[in-house]
């Protein structure tokens, strides 16, 4: 996997902090490599960015790996690249590394191990070496007598005679975390006062008979090893809590203040998955999203500064960010809000800006090439990629607004032609167009246009309107398009002559 930090890995992260030398807060961000970053996770993951720089605090990337068979280098790789798409650089993490590295689980487990050894040592743990089929028969049979079940601690009692007996005849225990009598209970800063009753908590493995260390210890090792203060997750986890406090405690450690994040719903009020469409942060970097209107729209989803706010920078939301603004309720994910907030960063793009992150796209769809670079029409382009931006909501989207600057001909829309190409006589129409626009001397420009073909309407004793569907249909081929004068006048007078010389053609075939 990515371990050894390479030469640009400042790239990845904002330097290393340690725990001496930051007093701020202490967050993480700890994704399975099971897929690709899920924007519920890079939520989770921007709430702890803002925190930690609202505060001055570090950021640390953990990789939770220790699902191997579904774990994998290019979803490390997947979610590194997103996270680093999304802006939110970590201080500590795979790449720039940091005073408490390893920073993937499946290289802790040593340390994992070492842990379950002194709960036992203390008390606080046991061996336990029942088998899975005696487990499971326990289960059933507490289901048909209709009553729940939770593990009866059949080997807590048993002593070190018949442990040794057990082991030498190649039965390999498990370490069991033993829950004491009472109740647990803590303050979230967003979902207030919780409280469970140890009742409800059977004595949960902490490390499998393989030697592997569950879950619960392995996030509540490393939290303790890398100084996490506050832990800011999903929602999900809420049950998983009391046994992570359990396990601090009985490790001597002070546990530390907890967020859990609402889960994000789809928008018919159902947890966000694949059945709503896109899921995952690679999606919508590749259609099109800019990075910093993902991270608007992702900031604002079940987080409010206070007010109405839509539109926020990444410096706006780190000064107004708290714990307190985090809604106890789901929030939706809306995907034709994040289209809003996506077209208003594509309106603040510079023209430069705007053409950089569009000519790439033209060139894929072989719309442009180094000779127009060489021509110099660049600020050409800049001039039609503002004319169309109000139409568009993504990137790839110009490339089909922008198509008909770019090509010799378009192609006709049936329906634009059956609603707007009925005019009697209308190809003689724009053959008086034609020869009008070639004949006048002046400026090719949207005045001038205008004027023009104002002019041969009312010579010609028709309404301006059909000249004017008939020229959109001829430039772009649509019945809808940008002002048309102001199109007509960036395709330039040849091309837009030739334009409505074929749609002549086209009309006497009719």
């Amino acid at each position: 996997m990515l371990h050894t930090p390479p030469a640009n890995a400042q790239r990845y992260g904002h330097g290393i902090r340690s725990a001496g030398m930051n007093p701020g807060p202490r967050v993480r961000f700890a994704p399975s490599p099971t897929g690709y970053l899920h924007v519920g996770g890079a939520r989770t993951a921007l709430f702890n960015w803002l925190f930690a720089r609202r505060l001055g605090g570090t950021f640390i990337l953990r990789i939770e790996d220790t699902d191997a068979e579904r774990s994998s280098d290019e979803m490390v790789a997947g979610i590194l690249e997103s996270m680093q798409w999304l802006g939110l650089r970590w201080d500590e993490g795979p790449i720039v590394g940091g005073p408490h590295a390893p920073y993937f689980q499946s290289q802790r487990f040593a340390r994992h191990r070492e842990l379950a050894s002194e709960l036992v040592r203390n008390g606080r743990a046991y061996k336990c070496y029942c088998s899975q089929e005696l487990l499971k028969d326990k289960r059933e049979a507490a289901e048909r007598a209709g009553g729940g079940w939770k593990y009866d601690r059949t080997c807590l009692a048993l002593g070190a005679d018949e442990q040794a007996r057990l082991e030498a005849s190649g039965v390999q225990p498990a370490i069991r975390f033993k829950v004491p009598d009472g109740k647990t209970s803590y303050t979230d800063h967003v979902r207030g006062r919780i409280e469970f009753d140890h009742q409800q908590i059977e004595d949960f493995v902490v490390l499998r008979s393989n030697g592997l260390p569950i879950y619960h210890l392995s996030v509540v090792a490393d939290d303790i090893d890398m100084g996490i203060t506050h832990v800011i997750r999903g929602d999900d986890h809420i049950s998983n809590t009391p046994k992570h406090i359990l396990l601090w405690q009985a490790l001597g450690r002070t546990p530390p203040e907890f967020a859990h994040v609402p889960l994000i719903l789809g928008t018919d009020k159902k947890k966000l998955s694949k059945r709503h469409g896109m899921t995952s942060v690679t999606e919508y970097e590749r259609i099109g999203y800019l990075p910093d209107a993902m991270v608007n729209f992702l900031g604002l989803l079940g987080w409010s500064p206070g007010g109405n706010r839509e539109l926020m920078s990444r410096e706006e939301m780190i000064a107004a960010f708290t714990l307190d603004g985090i809604s106890g309720g789901a929030a939706v994910f809306d995907p034709e809000k994040l289209d809003w907030v996506n077209s208003q960063y594509l309106a603040e793009l510079s023209p430069v800006e705007l053409v950089e992150r569009v000519k790439p796209l033209l060139h894929t769809a072989g719309l442009w090439d180094d000779v127009h670079d060489a021509e110099g029409r660049r600020e050409w382009l800049q001039r039609v990629l503002r004319l169309v931006l109000p139409r568009v909501k993504r990137l790839p989207e110009f490339v089909d607004q922008a198509r008909p600057f770019l090509t010799a001909a378009v192609d006709y829309d049936p329906e634009a032609v059956r609603k707007h190409l009925g005019t009697p006589d209308l190809a003689d129409h724009v053959a008086a167009l034609v020869e009008a626009l070639d004949r006048d001397a002046g400026p090719f420009g949207e005045m001038e246009i205008e004027r023009v073909l104002r002019g041969v309407a009312d010579a010609r004793g028709i309404k301006a309107a059909a000249l004017i569907h008939a020229a959109r249909i001829a430039a772009v081929g649509k019945a809808v398009s940008p002002g048309i004068f102001e199109v007509l006048a960036l395709l330039g007078k040849p091309l837009t002559l030739s334009r409505l010389r074929d749609l002549v053609r086209f009309l006497r075939t009719l």
